[in-house]
């Protein structure tokens, strides 16, 4: 049963320094752990831009093999109007691709795993675990 929704940077962080410690996390929750279809494309739009676009490309293909990519739908959609207006109306907007990963993470009950704490704190209603620091 999924528990987790990795956030863009924690993935970013794995795949170039490879923590011993997030490492052994991963390894402990693999079936627990999925990513958002914008994750996954934030990570491909990241290598597409790259010096090393096929290398990038590889890494990330064989991360994410071992994980769910998640579609986003109406029920995500629903909370990011919401996150977003809020966020807008209390002064502390966050970056577009973020909201749509906490609207994902808080829409489907999961947990968002983050190393950008500051970022996702201001979301009402987000669970987040940094494993970075754990």
């Amino acid at each position: 049963m999924l528990r987790y929704l990795l956030d863009t940077n924690i993935v970013i962080y794995t795949m170039k320094r490879r923590p011993i410690e997030v490492l052994h996390v991963f390894n402990e929750n693999a079936d627990r752990m999925a990513i958002s279809a914008i994750t996954l494309s934030e990570l491909l739009y990241g290598a597409e831009k790259s010096s090393n676009v096929s290398q990038n490309l590889s890494v990330i293909e064989d991360f994410c093999s071992r994980l769910e990519v998640l579609s986003y739908g109406a029920k995500a959609s629903q909370h990011y109007g919401s996150i977003r207006a809020s966020l807008a109306k209390s002064g502390e907007p966050i970056g577009v691709n973020d909201v749509h990963i906490a609207a994902h993470a808080r829409s489907e009950g999961l947990i968002l795993v983050t190393n950008n704490v500051k970022e996702f704190i201001k979301v009402p209603a987000l669970q987040i675990e940094n494993w970075v620091n754990s």
